[in-house]
């Protein structure tokens, strides 16, 4: 079978396409797109797509940038492909400055991801319809006898594209609205002053791109007695602002617990029990560990959370899996949790993680664990915050993910 010419392929498809760098400027585009916009090639490439194709200035209620703006940032943020409502987006007639030609448009947006996972191009997809809807705007100005069944169909389909665009736009808004307000709220909860005092301490949150999953996950970090401190990330099940309720009630309490009873799982234990009385944190997953460094221990316990890891500076690490217990609430009679101890070495990288970092659609968590390590394993001669990017960025993560991120990378 002889191999398939792609440049021709795409040069030759009938439907207008765009390539965009993820600077949005045009790096490709085939003579479909060129036919429909009437350009040339050197009209159009290396040019941002809004340079090339402003707002029409006369135009008040112009919102094409707006909306096409807004949907390529979604789709650099999400990877996932963005299908926008049907665009009035008038365009510049060429050898007439300033003068711009009404233009309705059906766009399609879809990522293509690089080797690192990041967009790489996206490409542009729009459909020119602007004949069919001037077409039904004049004849939706005419008597409803003198239109044909079919055209009275079309007519109304076009009606309630129109009203279906404006309601989306409304979501949309509503959507980014509470994202912020969770995403602000989860930022204000998930201040630790500990970690000042601590410059071998990375901690990171990335919240989910593309939906309102965000403010489950927490990370905490809590100065003790006798130069010892504790870590901990925890997961709370659900989205949205309740869950950044949740969320603030379960660290605050394991915040105060471990402050009291310095033993992880008597924390755990009082957080399980205070669980039962908050609606919303039932099979909460966590896991607390407390560093002595007088002798060098890792002291932890782990509700139902993937277990942290213990890098060793060549490379090779330790599952810190022997506390493991279910979540918050699943068992239904109170039951005192399990606590391991482990010894660690001076420049020894103490990492934990919520599932986020690891999970895949249709992938065994053992997978994720592997990679997880691999990635720890190539980098651990970083420092915490360098080693911290890095291994977002290897996994593919830098931009954000499908579920909330939080970390923590504690250099012993």
């Amino acid at each position: 079978m002889s191999e398939i010419d792609y440049a021709a392929l795409f040069a030759a498809t009938p439907s207008p396409y765009l390539v965009l760098g993820p600077d949005l400027a045009i790096v490709e585009v085939n003579q479909a797109y060129l036919d429909a916009t009437r350009r040339t090639r050197q009209d159009l490439i290396g040019q941002h797509i809004f340079d090339a194709f402003p707002d029409n200035p006369a135009d008040p209620e112009a919102d094409g940038v707006r909306n096409l703006n807004a949907s390529l940032h979604r789709v650099l943020t999400s990877r996932e492909p963005d299908t926008m409502a049907l665009q009035k987006y008038d365009i510049p007639v060429m050898g007439r400055p300033g003068a711009f030609e009404e233009r309705w448009w059906s766009p399609v947006n879809t990522p293509i991801l690089g080797p690192d996972g990041t967009v790489a191009w996206i490409i542009h997809r729009v459909e020119d319809v602007t004949a069919f809807v001037q077409a039904h705007v004049t004849g939706d100005q005419l008597p409803a006898k003198q239109l044909t069944e079919r055209e009275a169909l079309e007519a109304e389909l076009y009606a309630r594209a129109r009203e279906l665009q404006r309601l989306n736009e409304e979501l949309r808004q509503a959507h980014t609205r509470e994202r912020q307000v969770a995403v602000t709220l989860q930022e204000a909860m998930l201040q630790a002053p500990d970690l000042a005092r601590h410059r071998d301490v990375a901690v990171r949150y990335l919240p989910a791109t593309g939906s309102l999953n965000v403010c489950g996950d927490w990370y905490d970090m809590v100065d003790l007695p006798d130069g010892r401190f504790a870590v901990a990330v925890g997961d709370v099940v659900g989205h949205g602002l309740e869950a950044a309720a949740v969320m603030g009630m379960l660290r605050s309490a394991l915040s105060a617990a471990i402050r009291a009873l310095e033993r992880p799982a008597q924390a755990l234990e009082v957080l399980g029990l205070y669980a039962r009385s908050v609606e919303g944190a039932l099979n909460t997953t966590a896991v607390k560990a407390m560093v002595d460094p007088r002798s060098r221990l890792i002291i932890y316990s782990n509700a139902g959370h993937p277990p942290p890891v213990l890098v060793h500076p060549d490379g090779s690490f330790e599952l810190l899996d022997q506390a493991t217990d279910p979540p918050l609430g699943a068992r239904p009679q109170h039951v005192p949790r399990p606590q391991a101890g482990h010894a660690y070495r001076p420049g020894d990288t103490l990492v934990l993680y919520t599932d986020g970092l690891i999970e895949r659609r249709s992938e065994d968590i053992e997978a994720g664990l592997a990679r997880l390590t691999d990635a720890l394993g190539r980098y651990i001669a970083l420092s915490p915050e360098r080693l911290a990017d890095a291994l977002l960025a290897h996994l593919g993560l830098a931009g954000g993910a499908r579920d909330d991120i939080a970390l923590i990378i504690v250099r012993l």
